[in-house]
């Protein structure tokens, strides 16, 4: 009677198929590897349910896009300091990605008095050089922003947006000065030709 230490293996059954004199094992993938199929099928699943079909998660983009927004609000934050300053603005303007920031802002609240591009529609034009309020300035056009102009139904922004937005807000509607885009009729006090704020 044969040991078990000198038993030979079973050897595994052929395929009933053949090809060119060739035969194949009918050897069963590892159990490991079945397990490791299985649950990244499950894990698919489970990410294509969660973000396309039932809850509609958070993708890692938008969570990027949303961490660098909050780490550029912090970055805005510190720039300005206690006191709002023309320099700062000045900061503020010259910096393209806080500037996307800002032009997001200005469709979703003032896009519908001064057109998509400021060229004026209920609210003045922004891009000519005549100036209802103030000097043109940075530091002017934030005070127009933040306290608002109630006789001309311009919201008091101050109120609805943090101080951050206020600011990236006026920092990017300098950037429309001096563009004259065709729009609204000039109202106001023609200045002097205001370059516009580095963009």
């Amino acid at each position: 009677m044969e040991s078990d230490r000198t038993k030979k293996p079973a050897q595994p059954d052929l395929m009933d198929h053949e090809y060119d004199g060739i035969q194949e094992y009918d050897n069963p993938m590892p159990r490991w590897w079945v397990w490791i199929f299985w649950g990244t099928f499950y894990f698919a699943l489970c990410y294509f349910l969660w973000f396309n079909v039932y809850f509609k998660g958070t993708s890692v983009a938008e969570e990027y896009t949303a961490d660098m927004s909050a780490a550029r609000e912090e970055m805005a934050k510190r720039d300005l300091g206690a006191a709002i300053t023309e320099e700062a603005l000045e900061k503020l303007a010259a910096n393209p990605a806080m500037m996307t920031d800002a032009q997001v802002i200005f469709k979703k609240r003032c896009v519908q008095c001064h057109g998509s591009d400021g060229q004026g529609l209920i609210g003045p034009n922004l891009t000519d050089d005549y100036w209802i309020h103030g000097g043109g300035k940075l530091l002017d056009i934030f005070g127009v922003v933040n306290g608002g102009v109630a006789a001309k139904g311009m919201p008091e922004w101050g109120k609805q947006l943090s101080r951050v937005e206020v600011a990236k807000a006026a920092a990017y509607v300098g950037t429309l000065r001096g563009k004259h885009l065709t729009g609204k009729a000039p109202e106001g006090t023609l200045l002097a030709s205001v370059a516009p704020a580095k963009p």
